[in-house]
C-alpha cells in the first residue's frame, strides 16, 4: 500500500537526517501522515513529540512566539524568542513537528536552523508546500493516494483510494456497503479524484443525498465547468479545486455566503461570533444557526464540543475557498472590521468580568480565542485609521499579557501600536501603563519604569486622572523590583489611596496592596504586611477574585515564614500554588516555589528544597530573569541555597539539585505540595 511504504520511508529519512520536510499540495494528507509517523515513533524520544500548527499565523515575526507557545513555554522573559527556544530545547531529546510553513518559509527555515545548530539531539519534521531550502534538509514528497489501475496486480477492495472512501462513505450513511455493484463507480470517482483525500472525503459527504453514480456524474459535469479555469495551476490542484467548488456548489446560496464570512476567523469560533461577524439584512442573525448547522452536516464546518462550550472551525483549505469568495464579494474589508469589532467588544467584556467569580471562565475562554485576537490586531495595525483599535484591544486585554503566559506577546504588539499612535491620547495612556506592567511581568524593571512615567505625562497632558493613578501604582511596581522600598512604598500608597472604592480592583488596588506587603515584609513590618494581606484576601473572597489571591497567600507566606511560623507559611505558599493552577502564571508559580524552598529548608527538609532549587535554576531559565531581579528576592535565593548546601554538604546537595533540575513546572508544582515524591 502506498501509505504504508511512504511512512516506512518517512521512518527511515528521520532516523538518518535532523530535519525532514514532507511537502505535497493541499489536501493531499500531509498533516495526518506525520502525525501518524508521530504515534509510530514517540517512543524514540524521551522528552517526546511536540506539534506546533502554524497554518492560520499570518505574521513571520510571530513564528517563533507561536513554537514556543506550543512547546508550553511561558512567554515571559524580555529576552529574544530564538534566545529562549534554543535553551529549551537545549539538552532535550525530541522531535518537533511544525505543520504548515509554507507561507513563513523564510521565517521556518531560520529558526530550525537555530534550533538544530542549539541542539544536537533534537529532530525536526516539517509540513510545506515547498521546502525550507536548508542544505541539511531530506524533501519527502507526499501523493496522492494510489489510484485504482496504478497496479495491475491490486484487488479494487483493497485499493487504499476506494478504503478512503469507504470508510467515510460508512460514517455518513451507516448502511453503505462497498460490493459489487458499486466498486466499479466508486473505483472510477477515485481516479477522476486523482487519489487526493480531501477531494475523496468531500465527494463521500454527497453520500447522505445521492448514489455514487450520480455523485460521478454531477462531478463529471462540474470539472467541464472548471477546466482550464488555471492553466498555470498543477492538475491535481484543480481537481482539488474541483472537487471543494462543487461542494461549494451544492450548498444552499446562504450557507456560501456565510462559508465564505466564516472564512475570517482564525482556528475556531464560538456561534455567538459568527451571528455578530457574518450577520446583516441578506444573512439575518437568526438564520446563522441553521446555516452553521447545514455547514457542520456538509462537513464543510467542523464541530467540537467540551467542558468550555462548542465551538466551529472551518478547515483551512476550505478557508482559502472562502477568503477567495469573499475578495470577489468585495466584503473582506468590512468582514475583517466586524471582526475586529467582535472580538474587541470581547475582550472589554473580558476585563470587565476579570476581577469575579468566573475570572477561570475568561482566562479559558481568551487562550482559546489567541488565534482572533491575533488576527483582529493584525487587521488592525496594517489598516489605516484602525491602529487606535489596536490600543484599545492590546490594553483591554491586559491580564491576557500580565496574567496568562503571553507577556512576550503582548509587549511585542503594544509597543507595535504605540508606535503607530504617538499623539497623546486616553487610550495611548492606557497601553503605556499596561505596557509597563508587561515590562514589570518580565523583571525589566527600567522598561517599566520608562513607560510609566511617559504614561504619567501624557495624562497629565489630555486630562486623564485614571491613568495618573495607575501610572503611581505601575512606577511603585517598577521601584519594587529595583530594590527601591522607600519610593515603592509612596507610590504604591498613593495608588492605594485613590482606589479606595473599590470598584476596580484589578489592577490598581489589589496588586498594589500585595505589592506593598511585600515592601513592609522586607523592611521588618511584618504585623503590618500580614494585616493588609489578611484584608486583601477577604475582599478576594467576596468578589470571588483568585489570581490575586493567589499572590496575596503566597505574599502572607513571608512575613510568617520571617515569623518562624513555617506550618502556617506552608500552608499559605501552597494554597498559592493550587490557585495558580488555574492560570498559565509561571512567574507567579515560580516566585511561590523559591518561597516553599526556603519554607522546607527552614524546616530541614533540605533534599526537597535542593529538589524544588534544581527544578528552580532550570524553569527560570525559560520563565524570564530570576527573581524578577528583585535584590530582596534575589537575596533571599541566595541565603537558601547557602543554608541547604550546609545542611546537606556539597555532594548530596548536588545530587538533589540535579535530580529536581529534570522536572518541569507542573512536576515541580506537584513536590511542592506533597503529591509526588522527591526524584530518587
Amino acid at each position: 500500500m502506498g501509505r504504508t511504504r511512504l511512512l516506512a520511508n518517512l521512518k527511515r529519512h528521520l532516523s538518518e537526517s535532523r530535519l525532514v520536510t514532507v511537502t505535497g499540495i493541499g489536501g493531499v494528507g500531509k498533516s495526518r501522515t506525520v502525525l501518524r509517523l508521530a504515534h509510530q515513533v514517540r517512543s524514540q524520544y524521551d522528552d517526546g513529540v511536540w506539534f506546533a500548527d502554524l497554518a492560520r499565523l499570518q505574521d513571520a515575526g510571530m513564528v517563533k512566539h507561536t513554537i514556543a507557545s506550543a512547546l508550553g513555554i511561558a512567554d515571559q522573559s524580555s529576552r529574544a524568542a530564538s534566545e529562549t527556544l534554543s535553551e529549551w530545547v537545549a539538552d532535550r531529546n525530541m522531535l518537533l513537528i511544525i505543520d504548515t510553513c509554507e507561507h513563513l518559509v523564510d521565517g521556518c527555515a531560520e529558526l530550525v536552523d537555530e534550533l538544530l545548530t542549539a541542539n544536537p539531539n533534537l529532530k525536526v519534521l516539517a509540513t510545506s508546500r515547498q521546502s525550507l531550502h536548508l542544505p541539511y534538509e531530506h524533501v519527502v514528497p507526499v501523493p496522492p493516494l494510489v489510484v485504482p489501475g496504478d497496479d495491475p496486480n491490486e484487488s479494487l477492495f483493497n485499493n487504499e483510494s476506494v478504503l478512503l472512501f469507504a470508510a467515510r462513505a460508512g460514517a455518513v450513511v451507516p448502511d453503505f456497503v462497498l460490493d459489487e455493484h458499486n466498486i466499479g463507480a466508486v473505483a472510477e470517482l477515485c481516479r477522476r479524484l486523482d487519489g487526493i483525500p480531501l477531494a475523496i472525503e468531500l465527494a463521500a459527504v454527497r453520500l447522505r443525498a445521492l448514489s455514487v453514480e450520480q455523485i460521478l456524474g454531477l462531478l463529471a459535469d462540474r470539472f467541464s465547468l472548471l477546466a482550464g479555469a488555471s492553466r498555470t495551476a498543477l492538475p491535481r490542484h484543480q481537481t482539488l479545486r474541483a472537487a471543494i467548488g462543487w461542494s461549494h456548489e451544492l450548498c444552499e446560496p446562504a450557507e456560501r455566503l456565510l462559508w465564505a464570512r466564516l472564512s475570517v476567523f482564525a482556528g475556531d469560533f464560538e456561534l455567538d461570533a459568527a451571528r455578530f461577524v457574518c450577520s446583516d439584512a441578506r444573512l439575518p442573525s437568526e438564520a446563522i444557526t441553521n446555516l452553521v448547522t447545514g455547514l457542520v452536516e456538509k462537513s464543510i464546518l467542523l464541530i467540537r464540543s467540551d467542558h468550555a462550550g462548542v465551538r466551529y472551525k472551518l478547515i483551512d483549505t476550505l478557508a482559502e475557498y472562502g477568503e477567495e469568495w469573499l475578495d470577489k464579494l468585495g466584503e473582506s474589508e468590512q468582514l475583517r472590521h466586524r471582526h475586529l469589532e467582535y472580538y474587541l467588544g470581547l475582550a472589554e467584556r473580558s476585563e470587565d468580568a476579570w476581577s469575579g467569580p468566573r475570572q477561570v471562565y475568561w482566562f479559558v475562554r481568551m487562550r482559546q480565542e489567541h488565534d482572533n485576537v491575533r488576527m483582529a490586531l493584525e487587521h488592525a495595525l496594517r489598516t489605516p485609521g484602525e491602529s487606535l483599535l489596536a490600543l484599545k484591544l492590546l490594553s483591554s486585554l491586559w491580564f491576557m499579557w500580565v496574567c496568562c503566559g503571553f507577556a512576550r506577546e503582548g509587549r511585542v504588539y503594544l509597543e507595535r501600536a504605540l508606535h503607530a499612535n504617538q499623539t497623546p491620547s486616553k487610550e495611548r495612556c492606557k497601553a503605556l501603563w499596561v505596557l509597563s506592567y508587561v515590562r514589570s511581568a518580565q523583571g525589566d524593571s527600567a522598561g517599566a519604569l520608562q513607560a510609566a512615567e511617559q504614561c504619567s505625562t501624557e495624562a497629565v497632558r489630555v486630562g486623564d486622572s485614571r491613568a495618573v493613578i495607575l501610572a503611581s501604582k505601575m512606577q511603585g511596581t517598577a521601584a519594587l523590583l529595583q530594590g527601591d522600598l522607600q519610593k515603592a512604598s509612596a507610590l504604591l500608597g498613593v495608588a492605594i489611596e485613590f482606589n479606595t472604592d473599590n470598584k476596580e480592583l484589578n489592577p490598581g488596588l489589589l496588586p498594589a496592596i500585595v505589592e506593598l506587603s511585600l515592601v513592609l515584609n522586607a523592611q521588618g513590618e511584618l504585623y503590618e504586611a500580614e494585616s493588609l494581606l489578611l484584608d486583601c484576601l477577604q475582599v478576594c473572597r467576596e468578589r470571588g477574585e483568585l489570581w490575586v489571591s493567589s499572590y496575596a497567600n503566597w505574599a502572607l507566606s513571608l512575613p510568617r515564614l520571617a515569623a518562624n511560623r513555617t506550618a502556617e507559611a506552608l500552608t499559605c505558599a501552597q494554597e498559592g500554588l493550587r490557585i495558580k493552577r488555574h492560570f498559565h502564571d509561571t512567574v507567579g508559580t515560580l516566585l511561590a516555589l523559591e518561597t516553599t524552598a526556603r519554607i522546607f529548608v527552614a524546616q530541614e527538609q533540605a533534599k526537597l528544597a535542593a529538589c524544588l532549587l534544581g527544578a528552580l535554576h532550570q524553569n527560570w531559565k525559560t520563565s524570564g530573569l530570576p527573581m524578577l531581579g528583585a535584590p530582596f528576592l534575589t537575596a533571599d535565593h541566595e541565603k537558601c541555597v547557602k543554608e541547604c548546601q550546609k545542611l546537606l554538604g556539597e555532594e548530596e546537595y548536588l545530587v538533589a539539585f540535579a535530580q529536581g533540575a529534570r522536572l518541569d513546572l507542573d512536576e515541580a508544582s506537584s513536590l511542592a505540595l506533597g503529591e509526588l515524591d522527591a526524584p530518587s
